[in-house]
């Protein structure tokens, strides 16, 4: 498990952090969201020992991390950062021997990692000569190959098509299902809330929310209904306990204050005549984060 605890971190006089604080469980893919400039990327630098935090403290099980400890992290940031002039393959192989692993280890995991990531073909061509795609998850290898036992990663899925996409999805998957505690950030809050198991939400430097996907459903969205009858919805507008949020010919969209109040909502419906569908709707990770961010 990684905890960070109470990390406060400014530049001059502008606090960029102040009191972050969350928990990244083992075997959990936890995605890391806010707008730009929210504080993901220096809160990521920070864990890694990339940045000193003014105050606060990251831990391993309830141990701060050490200089060694880091080097059981694989980090992937933001900015590519792989030698643009050698080969992919042998530049793997390099960065897993800096890590300590064998001759024999380094390459058997790239060319593992290259096979899983559809990179094989790719193993002998220069990394300035990938694509932009391919060069992106050349990155992810790169923080993956020396076996890390935490990985937190920085945009993986930036500039990838929807293939990719899945690939890496599948990948991180199978890490966190190994029992390795994943940090990553995404702008695509369709992956993240198709991926995490946990969330944080980050802005202004200040942790919003943070914890179990599903709860936080439950926690930050009124409840919404949608339901299907034939005619004008537009009567649902004026009962008590009800919010008219949407509405078209034989739908409407309303959120109630209470189950009572979704439950009359159907019965006049049905009063009225068939009706076709009436469920809960599910908020989106979007709608959840403007909700805790405004």
């Amino acid at each position: 498990m990684l905890d960070i605890r109470g990390i406060n971190k400014r530049y001059g006089s502008t606090p960029v952090l102040t009191d972050v604080s969350f928990t990244v469980g083992g075997g959990r893919l936890t995605g890391f969201v806010g707008a730009n400039g929210a504080g993901k990327t220096t809160t990521m630098r920070i864990i890694l020992g990339v940045l000193t935090a003014d105050s606060g403290t990251v831990l391993i099980d309830g141990v701060p991390v050490s200089p060694s400890d880091r080097r059981r992290f694989g980090y992937m940031p933001e900015e590519r950062g792989l030698y643009p002039k050698m080969k992919l393959g042998e530049q793997l192989v390099y960065l897993a021997r800096l890590h300590g692993l064998g001759r024999a280890s380094a390459r058997r995991n790239t060319h593992d990692l290259l096979e899983r990531l559809g990179l094989a073909e790719r193993a002998g061509d220069l990394v300035d000569a990938l694509s932009l795609g391919n060069q992106q998850r050349a990155q992810i290898a790169a923080a993956l190959v020396h076996d890390p036992e935490f990985l937190v990663l920085d945009e993986p899925f930036s500039g990838l098509d929807p293939i990719a996409v899945e690939t890496v999805m599948t990948v991180l998957t199978d890490y966190a299902g190994d029992g390795a505690p994943v940090l990553f950030s995404s702008h695509q809050l369709d992956i993240v809330e198709r991926l995490c198991d946990d969330l944080v939400i980050i802005a202004d430097g200040r942790i919003r929310a943070s914890g179990p996907r599903e709860q936080l459903r439950e926690q930050f969205s009124s409840p919404r209904f949608e339901i299907h009858a034939p005619g004008d919805s537009g009567w649902i507008r004026s009962l008590p306990g009800i919010t008219l949020l949407d509405t078209a010919v034989g739908r409407a969209v309303f959120a109630a204050e209470t189950d009572a109040d979704s439950q009359s909502v159907l019965r006049l419906a049905l009063a009225r005549g068939p009706v076709s569908s009436f469920s809960q709707q599910r908020p989106s990770l979007a709608t959840i984060f403007k909700e805790v961010v405004q």
